[in-house]
């Protein structure tokens, strides 16, 4: 007999008595659970090494839970055909991922929430290489994940070892173990993810869900189709027992960095901040075929169903040839400084107003600090215009923390040849867009947030798609009201010429700005509309960017 917690992954292991000169791909071993409500789940082992296999398991049901092996080798009675029982008790602590358990699309399809109905609010932190030995296990990571805690950031987005910005198996991109395959990629190295499970494990015991993406998408032109298969099913069995979400890959379509570029893809790269979802059935097809057909083997392979995504550059849904694939749609605007502001107002409104009915995250913006244009002026606006707009939560990154800098060994150049910046990581933790992106969701988290819909008619003028720099607005109508007004905008504000629209009859708001740099409110005024429904928006006292709420005031 077994025993485990409710929703925390309990781990147990097989050793073979038969050897096995290349047990990794000579062996495939599954254990099929059958859950006190009697469904089975195919869980999926993994090779931990030598002749040894292990299995990591959770459950959301409490009670006795039957297990046997199933082996691909039906003739080794070591592994196949064992038999055992799980006792599986409550859940009695207070960290959310595990009190509430793993993460699903909410009913109205615009938000997450965890098994058991709680909302759950995306503040994502970008560590892209954050399994790689600059960022020291245990001191680096216990530190960073304290301060985005600290913060409010709930999801931290990170590659299981085959990284961007960088050949296959450069150095940079090694842990203490080594790479996580061999030179050929003939083989998986359990050493490495012995490693990276310290890390992961850290993440949940921190309250901080791990987004892992599983590779960056030009490793499907070095180690191929079937190469990534194996890497999703070990991925899988590491860590499907945790509480996680999937991104399939990153940068999908994107060719490595000194590929030689198609005209296909030249197009691409032009077309990808195009307004709308308008067709790009034309983006390259056959590898938009194969992320498919790897995104259905996760789907198959995982036996929790944890939500699954694709980091594209633009829309995460038009990235494969089944957008029904995708369960969350991750949006990748180009990194160009203050532009990329109204680029990515533009792919959120078009994502959530004519994509599928499924959450929108921005996953990857201009990091702040990033070539000297992204500040926390931009973080403020990248945060407030895609939830104001519909998106189900935010990723925030900062330059020197998605490589890992450090001061002894900064990241240094890309493939093209220039650094992105030397900032050690914890100096970047400390940029000011981490706190203000912070102090923001914990505004939004006074209110019943994920019943929020954007509602830009009630501010005149507003943000359009020929000026994304004026007024947000989204809320619950006769409940709380938020206004985000951009920079630019407060001019407009301070001379009275910002109307609040569609005030309902005789219902009295308070109203108060709310400095997302300090977390602190000003002073509130008592708002109703007159007889059109309309009022003026109060003046700001400085002539920055400001967050505006309304409450209804029933006292």
């Amino acid at each position: 007999m077994l025993y485990a917690i409710q929703n925390c992954a309990t781990e147990w292991a097989y050793n073979s008595g038969k050897v096995y000169g290349d047990p990794f791909n000579d062996v495939e071993l599954d254990v099929l659970v059958t859950r006190p409500d009697g469904s089975e789940q195919v869980v999926p082992a993994f090779w931990a090494g030598d002749q040894t296999w292990r299995v990591r398991y959770s459950s959301t049901q409490t009670g006795t839970h039957r297990y046997r092996t199933v082996c691909s080798d039906a003739s080794n009675s070591s592994l196949h055909g064992q038999t055992g029982t799980l006792e599986v008790s409550p859940y009695e602590g207070d960290n959310p991922l595990l009190k509430h358990g793993p993460l699903r699309v909410a009913a109205s399809g615009r938000t997450f929430e965890h098994i058991d109905g709680t909302p759950f609010f995306w503040l994502a932190d970008t560590w892209w290489m954050g399994f790689c030995k600059r960022f020291r296990w245990p001191e680096d990571v216990q530190e960073l994940a304290a301060d985005r805690t600290a913060k409010g950031f709930s999801v931290i987005q990170i590659i299981a070892g085959l990284y961007p910005d960088m050949p296959p198996f450069d150095e940079r991109g090694a842990n203490e173990a080594g790479f996580p395959w061999d030179r050929e990629f003939t083989r998986i190295n359990p050493a490495y993810f012995d490693m990276a499970d310290l890390r992961i494990a850290h993440l949940v015991r921190s309250g901080l869900l791990p987004c892992i993406v599983g590779l960056w998408g030009f490793f499907i032109d070095f180690a191929g189709p079937e190469v990534v298969k194996k890497h999703w099913r070990y991925l899988i069995a590491r860590y499907g027992a945790y509480p996680v979400v999937w991104c399939t890959t990153g940068e999908a379509l994107m060719p490595y960095y000194l590929a030689e570029e198609t005209a296909e893809f030249q197009q691409w790269r032009t077309e990808v901040q195009l307004v709308t979802t308008a067709d790009m059935t034309w983006l390259p097809a056959e590898k938009r075929a194969i992320w498919s057909d790897i995104m259905r083997m996760v789907k198959r392979t995982d036996p929790y169903g944890h939500p699954q995504t694709i980091h594209p550059n633009g829309f995460a849904h038009l990235t494969v040839d089944d957008p029904s694939l995708v369960e969350f749609n991750m949006l990748h605007p180009a990194h160009l400084g203050y532009q990329t502001m109204t680029d990515m107002a533009h792919l959120v409104v078009s994502a959530v107003e004519e994509g599928p009915r499924i959450p929108v995250l921005v996953a990857e913006v201009n990091y702040e600090g990033e070539m000297e244009m992204s500040h926390a002026e931009t973080q403020r606006f990248f945060f407030w215009a895609a939830v104001l707009s519909g998106a189900g939560g935010h990723t925030y990154g900062a330059i020197g923390i998605w490589q890992m800098n450090t001061s002894e060994k900064p990241y240094g150049p890309s493939p093209h040849g220039a650094s992105y910046g030397n900032r050690p990581w914890n100096e970047a933790a400390r940029l000011p867009g981490s706190t203000h992106v912070g102090n923001s969701k914990r505004l939004l988290e006074r209110y019943a947030w994920w019943e929020f819909e954007p509602h830009p008619e009630w501010v005149e003028p507003h943000n359009t798609v020929e000026n994304r720099l004026m007024p947000y607005a989204a809320g619950i109508p006769g409940q709380v009201r938020i206004f985000y007004l951009p920079g630019p905008s407060i001019r407009y504000v301070n001379r009275g010429e910002v109307t609040i629209t569609g005030l309902e009859p005789g219902v009295r708001y308070r109203g108060f700005y709310y400095d997302v740099q300090t977390g602190a409110e000003q002073e509130s005024v008592s708002l109703r509309g007159d007889a059109q429904g309309n009022c003026t928006m109060p003046n700001a006292t400085i002539i920055w960017d400001w967050v505006f709420v309304m409450e209804r005031d029933d006292g």
